[in-house]
């Protein structure tokens, strides 16, 4: 799936759900080392448990981050 974020120095999010599970993510723009990490830290990861984890954390004054992004575009995606 391809997400285009809002408020967000990423331009795009695109990753896969196989079996309920996180595959694949990756960022385009943003802070390449942090979202790599993060990236590889979700990968294999429950849908459910990835959202909870990433879900309403802030980047500075922000009121989302490139994680809070994710967290919508995997609500989007599985209809939570």
């Amino acid at each position: 799936m391809e997400y285009r974020p809002q408020g967000v120095c990423s331009r795009m999010i695109n990753f896969d759900i196989e079996d309920n599970k996180v595959r694949n993510v990756s960022f385009d723009g943003g802070c390449n080392g942090n979202l790599q990490g993060i990236s590889r830290l979700i990968d294999g990861m429950d849908v459910d448990e990835a959202i909870s984890k990433i879900e309403g954390i802030r980047c500075g004054f922000k009121k989302t981050s490139c994680p809070d992004q994710l967290a919508n575009a995997l609500k989007k995606a599985t209809g939570k």
